[in-house]
């Protein structure tokens, strides 16, 4: 094998290698979705909070 040859299958071996470890499921990327989750939680939370405000002020456009 010529050295550019060499150089290129080396380097498609490498990004080949490295997507399939990041196929796994690590200790990042299960704090990363809990830490997805508790913002989407909060989101809602604030969410229906407004929605209640707006619906005791008897306000005519109670989304938020």
């Amino acid at each position: 094998m010529t050295s550019p040859k060499r150089s290129y299958s080396l380097a498609l071996i490498s990004a080949l290698l490295l997507s399939l470890s990041a196929c796994s499921e690590g200790p990042a990327e299960n704090a990363g979705e809990s830490i997805d989750e508790a913002a989407t939680d909060i989101e809602n939370a604030i969410e229906d909070s407004c929605e209640q405000a707006k619906e005791q002020l008897n306000t005519e456009d109670q989304d938020c």
